[in-house]
């Protein structure tokens, strides 16, 4: 089992994984000198605040499963997803981007790690006609929650046991209580690992008050 650089806590990960994890982490340090995947200032924090964050998901929830993730963009959490998915060789990712450069990015992502996942080159508003419902959808630093709530709703009304999986910061008690003035739903809190004012909120049975 292999450690990650710079971890102070444990999250261990098989040979073969950690051997992903880095062609991945090369692959987007050269990639991200030309277009813009995540905020310049953390990409030295390459991982522990972005990998070890998508990682931690393994620990919160058993992954295995279909996955939907919204505005993958720089591929957090859906390309460690899928890189993850391939050690279980079961389960997908469908990664959905509505930028061309990003989706090229994540195709070869995918294409060089073999990492469980499609990418789909749609907006957010409009995936939920060519996708059906999965098991899990994700998104990290995509929107508030009341509005992804909105884009998510389709899937959950197809699909009541879709579980919701969004990365939040320090703000996020404030983004839960105005989302429950249209919402209701079932919240698990997860302490991150990574970032002690940090959670990954469990979301389910999303329904829309009348």
């Amino acid at each position: 089992m292999q450690k990650f650089p710079g971890a102070e806590f444990d999250l261990t990960v098989s040979r073969e994984t950690q051997e992903r994890l880095e062609s991945f982490a090369k692959l987007f340090l050269k990639w991200s000198k030309s277009i813009n995947l995540i905020a310049p200032s953390t990409v030295e924090q390459l991982w522990t605040r972005h990998i070890l964050d998508s990682l931690q998901l393994r620990n919160v929830i058993e992954i295995s499963g279909r996955w939907i993730d919204l505005g993958s963009g720089g591929g957090f959490p859906g390309i460690v997803t899928a890189i993850l998915l391939a050690e279980a060789q079961e389960g997908w990712v469908d990664l959905v981007e509505s930028n061309q450069k990003k989706c090229s990015f994540l195709r070869m992502a995918l294409a060089e790690t073999g990492g469980r996942g499609t990418v789909h080159p749609v907006r957010i508003e409009d995936a939920a006609g060519k996708l059906p419902a999965p098991d899990f959808i994700s998104a990290r630093a995509l929107a508030e929650l009341d509005l992804l709530f909105d884009y998510v709703v389709p899937w959950t009304t197809q699909n009541p046991d879709v579980k919701l999986i969004f990365h939040k910061g320090r703000d996020y008690r404030s983004e839960v209580d105005k989302a429950r003035g249209r919402w209701d739903f079932d919240l698990v809190e997860h302490q991150s690992v990574v970032e002690t004012d940090s959670v990954i909120l469990e979301i389910a049975s999303l329904t829309r008050r009348v």
